[in-house]
């Protein structure tokens, strides 16, 4: 129950903190949109009161109004806002915060005036005693008014990033939490299988001393050396792993011949890496032993009694690959990853980890990569281990 109410709280917790980041970044564009309305308006005005005040001293034909402060000063206050000032024929008489390269190239000048004439209307200043000489004000937006047009969407940006960071973090807080429950889990079954297997070793040595037949012990030896692999398997989990330089050929083949005398009579196990040169690769021989058998019990469960599992090696000169086939049942394309997810399986019986534990070993700890590579429902299936290839 408490697993439950945690979940809900995480799952809770998510979603009001991207309802919190909508809102904020909806609560961001209204206020901003008002700023820049409001400072649009003012940037206007103050266009158009430099123009009033361009028309008050052109009233006299010297255009002379260094003797009046209040002129001179909305004259002189050009603020942040690009203008272009042109004749009524469009030629340039003054200009701010416009490039001189803009200026001087027609085809430049043409389209940003018709740019600032789409964001603002053009301001004509007439002049009081003759038509002839009216100017033309274009002006744009000031780099002001452009921030905060843009500045909600960086904040936006920032939050999706924020919000993204979280859930990241969500996730890989939960992720750990899981692998340290599997880890737990994993060295507290080596711990517990221990001493089981030390007393079956003392109970076939016994056995070789008594009139039993031996070809059944040695068997029951071979059993018991496979047990204590397992046993070895499970206590290397989360731990370090070191790779050794190992012939592929003879580790994969390992696995096979034992699974070979443990598989029923009417199943047929095929292996090409005994008639084909030796490859090698860096690999933690238990854990990739154990990678190689989870394939093969998949394939013996898949077969469901009878029919043809094939081991093939291959390589070329970067990587080497085992591919596990069978003529079993076959998998749904639309489950050809899930099957390596925890938890996940299509069998009446078992907790779906071994795939999964599967690519683990090779991805996290040999830096491989698994995965089906083809399967047909009714026809079979073949599952590809990626090595990267070692040469001494």
């Amino acid at each position: 129950m408490f697993k439950a109410l945690q979940r809900n709280i995480l799952r809770n917790g998510r979603t009001l903190m991207l309802l919190l980041g909508v809102a904020l970044v909806f609560m961001s564009l209204y206020v901003t949109n008002r700023m820049a309305r409001s400072l649009r308006e003012k940037e206007k005005h103050d266009v158009e009161l430099w123009a009033v005040a361009m028309e008050r001293i052109n009233r006299d034909a010297l255009g002379d109004y260094t003797n009046d402060p209040l002129l001179d000063a909305i004259i002189n206050n050009r603020n942040n806002i690009p203008f272009i000032i042109t004749d009524e024929n469009l030629r340039v008489v003054s200009y701010h915060l416009i490039p001189e390269k803009v200026i001087r190239d027609p085809e430049r000048l043409h389209r940003v005036l018709t740019r600032m004439s789409n964001d603002n209307t053009p301001i004509v200043v007439r002049f009081m005693w003759t038509d002839e000489h009216n100017h033309i004000i274009f002006y744009g937006q000031s780099s002001t008014l452009m921030m905060l047009y843009i500045f909600p969407y960086i904040q936006m940006i920032i939050i999706i990033i924020f919000v993204m960071v979280i859930f990241i973090a969500f996730r890989s807080t939960k992720q750990d939490e899981q692998n340290r429950v599997w880890i737990g889990l994993a060295k507290e079954t080596a711990h517990q299988l221990g001493t089981p297997t030390s007393s079956l070793m003392g109970w076939i040595e016994f056995l070789r001393s008594q009139p039993v037949d031996q070809m059944a012990v040695d068997e029951m030896n071979k059993d018991l050396a496979h047990l204590m692999k397992i046993v070895d398997r499970f206590s290397k989990i989360g731990s370090d792993t070191p790779l050794k330089t190992a012939n592929v050929n003879e580790v994969v083949g390992g696995s096979v011949m034992y699974f070979r005398k443990r598989i029923p009579r009417n199943v047929r196990l095929e292996y090409n890496g005994l008639a084909i040169d030796p490859v090698q690769a860096n690999i933690n021989e238990a854990l990739f032993e154990w990678v190689i058998e989870n394939l093969m019990k998949n394939s013996l469960d898949a077969l469901q009694g009878h029919g043809t599992i094939s081991v093939h090696i291959g390589s070329d000169d970067k990587c080497v690959w085992i591919d596990v086939t069978d003529t079993g049942k076959g998998i749904a394309k639309s489950n050809w990853k899930r099957i390596f997810q925890p938890g996940f399986t299509t069998k009446t019986r078992g907790w779906g980890l071994g795939l999964s534990l599967s690519r683990r070993i090779v991805e996290e700890y040999h830096h491989g990569k698994i995965a089906v590579v083809d399967s047909e429902i009714g026809r079979g299936t073949t599952i590809r281990v990626t090595l990267k290839r070692a040469f001494e």
